[in-house]
């Protein structure tokens, strides 16, 4: 548990309702997320559920049969016939995409009689990150909302004079063969709101989805909504429909059920589960109470007035924002595109998980920041798509192992988005970069990999069936290869994405291999991991690992800069907005300072001339962890800069995917949070450095609960200009080394016995202290 801040620290409030979508409040229970506008007189509130998306016809599709056509697939891009080499692969087929995410519907509270004029006095809205409940007030009336992680149920408090509660279906961008039907019933004294969704007939996907809410309060059925006079407390659960069943009579079982019909209570245990996850971590910026005390609004305009430094009032309620997202997004299935929300349909990028970079990105803090939970919500994804994962490998490349997509829709991980300009089927590091945040969990916690262990192995089993090609040397040669949604250019100058030896892709080899002979010995008799213990005992792990030493070199090009493919005659784009040449660097921590100074002034080399195409938020939030990583506390402020300083949040403090509010988009809202713990705390098992990247303008602070690699947790850090103190805890006894601005030190931690240390400025002996 953190030391307390004050309350205005974990929420945020408005002086006026949300004027879009994009800027209404948020809560959810990592399953169902509700969407807040705030109208006092004629709310609208958006219900969303993870697993509604539109069928299209991908539900079932299937990864092509291409492993007889890799030799000559291989032998045409080795002789620099990369066109060809893509044409063959694909074979002409289009690019599918997966199902699109979309919203569920709106419930409209809609005020009767006549209203003051000029609207209602003493109006606020806010959001509560410490317990999830988003709260509408004004003289006269006030509405409070939540999802319970407890009860998987939308609670809603009302407290107005007279109103009219209905559903809706009319959502912007609705498409027209998208069907709803609205109704409103009683069941013996009880009355039931419901609202169906029908997807075209026909479909290869989902039938619809049902929402059902239970009105209790003086009411009474007035058409298709419900009249209420006075206080009400209204209970919302949701379905997906596969077939044409529908399961109103459960829904309502569900609803009268529940173990309390008082929201109070409802809340309580709610709160009991979602608080203490919260509260695990925090941050203290120094911020002065009053600009705490800012609305939402305010605080945007700030340091939308002054875009050439961060603003650490925001920054600070963004750090606690991005946690409480997170946390709202993931249960089911980890953060989409956008969260668990949207109020319109059409989501960019089908509102899917794409796993090239954004869904890591938005689980970057979810171990450091001690969050198990979104963890297991990731590993249910991974979980549920492995058996696929065997398939696309089995068929593209006819290859053991696992072979993950560039994009999933959460309903299946089958390989079929890719045409010759996205050779998809070509990204070989898909696998290890999706099952790093499981390993890293490993890392933090110190618990068992159980089945990940296994499927470390199948990762390595993968790369050692697919190397099989050699250049003179006896080198290993990773082809087909492809460096994430960029390409080298051909001889007319237009890049081609189909290529040999992507950066990423021999790194995710060194590290698959290495991973899953350290994983054999770490659990060889681990639950889940009898494949690993069978291919050790088979001599697995030598060739793992002689076919790791095997593996090219990295490559460092004329300028000293880490090259993006180790191939050469290749050239990068450097105004590319990806950067996934530098995934030895973050997140494998396999290039750093300390144990390859020469390839870590390579990559920072790398990162310094890669430019920022369109400002993407992922693109900015990327190059700040590798900063972070390379130390270099300008690249850090400069790259949140590109986020904060280019007006990239709303209202409701969700983020926007580039500058100036284009496109609702969670990247910058889940990521900014690792940023800024990665410039203050960066660890691997035996070191935790302090204080690696502060950017300028974090002048003092404190940083409560961080969970290191190793399984040290900080239960505090602070600095000032006077220099750093630190508390450290550790759950066995261990030698760890921490290192700081200050110098370094080597600390015998005792099991549950937290260590104090103190750094002066200037550098100065620590001063150990230990207490219970």
């Amino acid at each position: 548990m953190t030391e307390a801040m004050p309350a205005s620290a974990h929420r945020i409030w408005d002086t006026v309702p949300a004027a879009r979508w994009e800027d209404a409040f948020l809560s959810g229970n990592g399953e169902y997320g509700i969407m807040v506008s705030g109208a006092p007189y004629a709310e609208r509130i958006v219900v969303n559920h993870h697993r509604f998306v539109l069928p299209n016809g991908t539900r079932h599709a299937r990864p092509p049969q291409l492993a007889d056509r890799m030799p000559e697939i291989r032998e045409l891009i080795l002789a620099g016939r990369r066109t060809e080499a893509s044409a063959l692969l694909t074979d002409g087929r289009e690019l599918r995409w997966t199902q699109s995410f979309h919203p569920g519907y709106a419930m409209t509270i809609d005020a009767t009689g006549e209203q003051p004029g000029g609207g209602p006095t003493g109006y606020r809205r806010s959001t509560d990150f410490t317990t999830g409940e988003v709260v509408v007030e004004w003289d006269g009336g006030s509405r409070r909302a939540f999802v319970s992680r407890a009860d998987a149920v939308v609670v809603t408090h009302v407290d107005m004079v007279g109103y009219v509660v209905g559903l809706t279906g009319d959502l912007p961008g609705r498409p027209d063969e998208v069907r709803y039907e609205t109704g409103a019933y009683r069941r013996g004294d009880r009355i039931f709101l419901r609202i169906r969704g029908l997807y075209p007939p026909g479909g290869d996907g989902a039938y619809g989805f049902e929402g059902l809410t239970l009105v209790q309060g003086a009411a009474e059925i007035v058409g298709d909504r419900v009249a209420v006079r006075g206080p009400a407390l209204l209970t919302t659960v949701l379905d997906r429909r596969d077939d044409d069943r529908w399961r109103t009579g459960e829904l309502e079982q569900r609803l009268v059920g529940l173990p309390s019909l008082d929201y109070g209570a409802l809340l309580a245990r709610h709160t009991a589960r979602h608080t203490p996850m919260y509260r695990r971590v925090s941050l203290d910026l120094g911020v002065p109470e009053a600009e705490r005390g800012l609305p939402v609004g305010e605080l945007i305009a700030r340091q939308n007035a002054d875009r050439s430094r961060l603003l650490p009032a925001l920054l600070e309620r963004l750090f606690h924002s991005g946690r409480y997202l997170t946390i709202s997004a993931s249960g089911v299935l980890p953060p989409r595109l956008t969260g668990l929300w949207l109020g319109a349909w059409g989501a960019a990028w089908a509102g899917d998980f794409t796993t090239d970079a954004n869904l890591n990105l938005q689980l970057a803090g979810a171990n450091i920041g001690a969050l198990p939970e979104v963890t297991a919500a990731h590993a249910t994804l991974v979980r549920g798509q492995v058996d696929d994962w065997r398939r696309n490998a089995q068929a593209v490349y006819g290859a053991r192992g696992l072979l993950a997509p560039g994009r999933t829709d959460g309903e299946h991980g089958h390989l079929f988005h890719f045409d010759a300009d996205w050779p998809w089927a070509a990204w070989l590091a898909g696998a290890d970069w999706l099952l790093y945040p499981l390993w890293e969990h490993h890392l933090v916690t110190g618990e068992p990999l159980g089945e990940v262990a296994g499927w470390l192995a199948e990762v390595a089993d993968f790369f050692a069936d697919f190397l099989t090609v050699t250049d003179d040397t006896g080198t290993l040669v990773v082809v087909p290869s492809f460096s994430v949604e960029t390409g080298p250019a051909d001889g007319a100058g237009r890049p081609v994405y189909l290529a040999v030896n992507a950066t990423m892709d021999v790194a995710a080899a060194r590290h698959a291999l290495a991973t899953a002979a350290e994983a054999a010995g770490v659990e060889p008799s681990a639950v889940g991991a009898a494949d690993v213990a069978a291919s050790a005992a088979a001599g697995s792990v030598d060739r793992w690992t002689g076919l790791r030493e095997r593996l090219p070199a990295y490559r460092v090009d004329g300028r000293g800069a880490l090259a993006e493919w180790v191939w050469p005659g290749y050239h990068a784009d450097e105004e590319h907005r990806h950067v996934s040449h530098l995934y030895p660097v973050w997140p494998l921590d396999e290039i750093n300072p300390d144990d390859t100074p020469d390839l870590a002034a390579a990559a920072h080399r790398a990162l310094v001339l890669r430019g920022d195409e369109n400002l993407s938020a992922h693109g900015s939030l990327h190059r700040a962890l590798v900063a972070a990583r390379l130390r270099d506390a300008g690249l850090v402020g400069a790259n949140l800069l590109k986020i904060v300083g280019n007006d990239m949040f709303f209202r409701s403090l969700m983020s926007s995917h580039n500058p100036d509010l284009e496109i609702y988009n969670a990247d910058a809202a889940h990521t900014l949070p690792a940023v800024l713990i990665e410039a203050l705390v960066h660890s691997r098992p035996g070191l935790v450095w302090l204080l690696p990247a502060v950017p300028v303008g974090l002048d003092r602070g404190a940083i409560r609960g961080v969970a290191c690699r190793g399984g040290v947790t900080v239960e505090e850090l602070a600095w000032d200009a006077d220099g750093l103190r630190v508390r450290l805890l550790s759950a066995v006894g261990q030698r760890v080394v921490v290192r700081s601005p200050y110098g370094e030190t080597t600390v015998d931690l005792v099991a549950g016995v937290a260590t104090g240390l103190t750094r002066p400025r200037p550098d100065g002996p620590p001063g150990p202290a230990r207490r219970r």
